[in-house]
């Protein structure tokens, strides 16, 4: 298997090539995309850049709906990438996604947070950073976005911090996961390229620091009660882990990989903005 994170690193510096201004026009794939059509993808510069912390990785990235039809009933989508919780892997690979989702008539607020590595993050600085970008929304242009109409979305580890940040802010409209971690203790022990380097982010394994593991856990939490979790059959890189002991709705599709969640032209993304409006 090719490890996705030699995929991001190789494929990082080219996103500034893609920027583009102008509406984006993104192919239709097939299922179980593979990462380099994510990197390739064009995507719209963000509106606006909003600071939620002294910290040079503490902010948000705001892309303002394309459509104005609906956009007031529309949740804002707080939206938390992915990328192992490595530092080496930022915010940009998600720059399509977010122009996507702005295309499809929703307000987009992408978290930038500190990681593992030399962006200083790691357990619980990472989740912390997280929770205060999230309420940092609430507080924008005097309160134009309220977290009672935000959805929180996350990707693979964002996906596992999402979850961990709406079994906490109870306010959410609602919490999606992609493709998310939803047991870190039993991710910690696989062999892939992103579940090795879980210990880098919790500062060990399960056995050596049992009880944040158990904090840092979705699965040992009580997770937002409109939490849905996105799954595809064909993921290597976070298989589904006994989903249904959360007991939340769960969307499982055949023959979707990891990175059909991230690109606008799948049926996944499909999928999503389906569940975004569908979210009570």
């Amino acid at each position: 298997m090719l490890s996705w994170v030699l995929a991001l690193f190789i494929s990082i510096f080219s996103f500034a090539a893609h920027s583009s201004q102008d509406r984006v026009k993104f192919p239709n794939v097939e299922k179980n995309v593979p990462y380099a059509k994510v990197a390739s993808l064009a995507f719209s510069a963000a509106d606006e850049k909003i600071s939620y912390g002294e910290n040079a990785e503490q902010y948000a990235l705001l892309w303002r709906a394309k459509k104005t039809q609906n956009t007031q009933q529309s949740p804002l989508v707080i939206l938390i990438h992915g990328g192992c919780w490595l530092s080496a892997y930022d915010i940009q690979h998600t720059y399509a996604l977010s122009t996507g989702l702005a295309q499809a008539g929703f307000n987009v607020w992408s978290l930038e947070y500190r990681r593992s590595g030399v962006t200083g993050g790691g357990w619980p600085v990472t989740f912390d950073d997280v929770k205060a970008g999230i309420l940092a929304s609430s507080r924008y242009n005097n309160g134009e976005y309220k977290l009672a109409n935000s959805v929180l979305v996350g990707h693979s580890a964002g996906g596992h911090l999402a979850l961990l940040a709406g079994a906490e802010i109870s306010q959410l409209k609602g919490v999606i996961g992609l493709a998310a971690i939803t047991n870190i203790e039993a991710y910690a022990k696989g062999e892939n390229s992103c579940q090795t380097v879980t210990k880098d982010f919790m500062q060990g394994m399960p056995a050596d620091k049992p009880s944040e593991y158990i904090k840092a856990n979705p699965s040992k939490q009580t997770l937002h009660a409109n939490s849905v979790l996105l799954q595809g059959s064909a993921d290597p890189i976070v298989p589904a882990f006994e989903l249904e002991k959360l007991n939340r709705t769960i969307v499982l599709l055949e023959g979707v990989g990891h990175f059909d969640w991230i690109h606008p032209g799948s049926m996944a993304f499909s999928t999503l903005i389906k569940n975004l409006h569908g979210i009570d």
